[in-house]
This record gives C-alpha cells, structure tokens and sequence, in this order.
C-alpha cells in the first residue's frame, strides 16, 4: 500500500511540474501609436511625439519573435526566455531600476550627499556605465529587447508616468521606473 501511495504521488508531482505554464511579458514602448496584428508578433510603429505603450503576453515555452517596422528600419528581436521584457521602439534610450517603495511611497527625504549620489549614480546611468543586471538596472538603446524580470507580475512604471502616492507596494512582487534619458535630463537639472 506504502508504494501504491508513493508511486501516485510521484505521478502526480512530474505531471503537475511538467505542466508549468510559461509566461512572456513585453512591454513595447514607442514615440507613435502602436499597431500590432493578430498574431502579436508583427509591430508597426510610424514617426511621432508622444509616448505610448502597449503590452503583449505570450505563453509558450517556445522563443517568441517579433518582427517590427519603425522609423527605426526593419528588425526582429526574440524573447527567449520567460519573464518581463521592455521593447524600446523610441528614438531615446530608455534608462531605469528596480525601485524599494515602502511606507513613504517612494516620496523619502534625502541629504545633500544621498541626493548628489544619486545625481551621479543617475549620470552613470544615462552613459550607460555601472548597468547590470546585479544592480536590477538598466539601459535600452533604441530597437533594444531588454529581460527586466524572470517576475512577469512585476509592476512597471514607463516614461512620463509617476509611482502615485497611493500606489499599494505589497500588490506587486517587484517595482520598476523607467524613464527616456531627456527625461532625466530634466529631472536632474530641477534636482539641482
């Protein structure tokens, strides 16, 4: 009876790990609207001025490939691995990180010297310097797939959107801020 029991339950476990769902999450951000066909996998983006963002989910364990069209030229990017990806299709690099929000909703009070090494950690940032994916930040050139997060569940915040105050940290397993490099441009300079 003993190998009965044990026998089901080892049948039960492989078919419950074999059934592991896969997830891909891209978030695709462009300068114009976005058009995508039925597919997912074909992107067309024109010239524009005005950020917009589209989110596309995939669950196959299998690569995913888009094909795109932007001012950018003709590409294909893939997105080999599970988890939360940020498609860049902006003619600014995107630049961002991991944020720890808590009880003051990401509104905390710095000292002169906190806020001069963020100035400068934001400096490296915007050059490019300093990024991996140790330090959970990073750096998407223009037509650039970047893995944010193995998290598909994560919550990210794009260009031209504030964390809100009221924004509830303990809903979503991580938090990210993303910004395009004019942006923080003028974010530092107002810290100045």
């Amino acid at each position: 009876m003993q190998k009965i029991h044990s026998f089901l339950f080892l049948t039960i476990f492989v078919s419950l790990t074999a059934c592991k769902s896969h997830e891909k999450k891209i978030l695709v951000y462009s300068s114009s609207e976005i058009q995508v066909d039925d597919s997912k996998q074909h992107i067309t983006v024109s010239d524009g001025s005005t950020h917009h963002e589209q989110e596309l989910d995939f669950t196959t364990g299998d690569p995913v490939t888009l094909d795109i069209q932007s001012p950018l030229g003709k590409m294909s990017v893939s997105a080999v691995d599970d988890g939360l990806y940020i498609l860049n299709l902006k003619n600014d690099t995107v630049i961002g990180s991991l944020r720890h929000v808590g009880a003051d909703n990401g509104v905390p009070h710095y000292t002169q010297d906190q806020l001069q090494h963020i100035i400068d950690s934001v400096q490296q940032l915007m050059a490019g310097r300093n990024v991996s994916e140790a330090n959970r930040n990073y750096f998407i050139a223009p037509g650039k797939l970047v893995k944010i997060s193995a998290e598909t569940k994560a919550k990210v915040f794009g260009p031209y959107t504030s964390i809100p105050g009221s924004f509830d940290a303990g809903s979503v397993p991580e938090i990210y801020k993303f910004y395009t490099v004019p942006e923080e441009r003028e974010n530092i300079a107002k810290l100045k």
